[in-house]
């Protein structure tokens, strides 16, 4: 019988393995929140216990092993830490009606304490930024901080070798768009895409640039244990890209394209890719930069039907996902 990572890697190579692999939490991409997570764990007839928190913004659960070997889950996240002098820091007090912190990249993020199920940005560090030296000059993420890396090869190797398990290494952040976005705002980052091209670019290649100083240090040092490497960028909404195909073929595929090349040219580890939405019109473009994997198949976004996309794309690429309805499934 073949073990998961077996499993997973035949059918990234396109291969049939015994049985398709299964991912109920194994990433941060790919797990589920935390209050869904304490209902999963009561159908299962599991006891309760109190839930460890993934990721912080988005309220995903860490699965627990009781959890993962109920559902025989394949995949496991091997992921840095953060930096020595970052450290996340929840405010109760000081805004009314919310909790609030202040991440990494200097983004303000709150949650209502009643109702609320994640956070939202509310503070863009260069939202009126209008000068390049505000960018040279901003305190950045050291992306090659030892401490991001501390037990970072045992844990891939523990995966690997003790559990048989696929090691999926992690990046340092969201996709240098996102980042882009969110450290501007939405609202004058698309406006910048066209009028302030120049400013916008300036960010994003530094943003590219800490992105790759981070993978030149933790390729290496996982090696050959890494099996999938995980990047990101959401390029699409529900109707369509949130940017048009000129502009993302102009701007942000080249950069995206460095990105690929860059991994691909330090280890043999797939690429794995998560841009929700209906991006289908770019697939081409994505696996022509030497994206192996797409994540998370938004079903219920247009063009994104799964039988058309495995038809059309699944010689050239793997879809891991593919159950994501968010209107159906999110609202019940």
């Amino acid at each position: 019988m073949m073990n998961s990572r077996q499993r997973v890697n035949m059918a990234l190579n396109h291969q049939e393995p015994d049985r398709i692999p299964f991912d109920p939490g194994g990433t941060v991409l790919t797990s589920i929140h935390v209050n869904a997570y304490r209902n999963l764990r009561r159908y299962l007839g599991l006891p309760e216990k109190e839930v460890e928190v993934m990721d912080v913004f988005q309220q995903i659960a860490v699965v627990d092993e009781d959890v993962r070997q109920k559902l025989g889950c394949d995949c496991r996240n091997v992921a840095p830490r953060s930096s020595a002098t970052f450290k996340i820091v929840v405010d109760e007090d000081s805004m009314p009606g919310y909790r609030f912190f202040y991440d990494e990249w200097g983004i303000g993020w709150r949650m209502p304490k009643d109702g609320g199920f994640y956070y939202d940005m509310f503070h863009h560090p260069f939202a009126n930024s209008t000068s390049i030296d505000d960018i040279k000059n901003f305190p950045w993420p050291d992306p090659v901080d030892p401490v991001r890396f501390a037990n970072l090869k045992e844990s891939a190797r523990h995966v690997a070798e003790d559990l048989g398990e696929p090691v999926i290494l992690g990046g340092l952040a969201a996709g240098f768009v996102e980042l882009a976005a969110w450290t501007r705002g939405f609202a004058r980052f698309y406006p910048d895409l066209v009028t302030n091209l120049d400013w916008m670019t300036y960010l994003m290649d530094t943003i590219i640039d800490l992105k790759l100083a981070y993978w030149e240090v933790a390729l290496p040092l996982v090696g050959d244990y890494a099996d999938v490497v995980q990047e990101a960028d959401d390029l699409a909404g529900q109707f369509g890209l949130l940017i048009n195909p000129e502009t993302y073929r102009k701007i942000i595929k080249p950069r995206h394209k460095k990105i690929m090349d860059f991994i691909k040219a330090r280890t043999n580890a797939k690429i794995f890719f998560h841009s929700c939405g209906a991006i289908r019109e770019i697939i081409p473009d994505m696996i022509e930069i030497g994206i192996d994997i797409i994540n998370p198949v938004q079903v219920s976004a247009v063009g994104m039907e799964s039988a058309a996309l495995k038809r059309d794309f699944g010689k050239d690429i793997t879809f891991w996902g593919g159950l994501v309805d968010t209107q159906g499934v999110f609202t019940t």
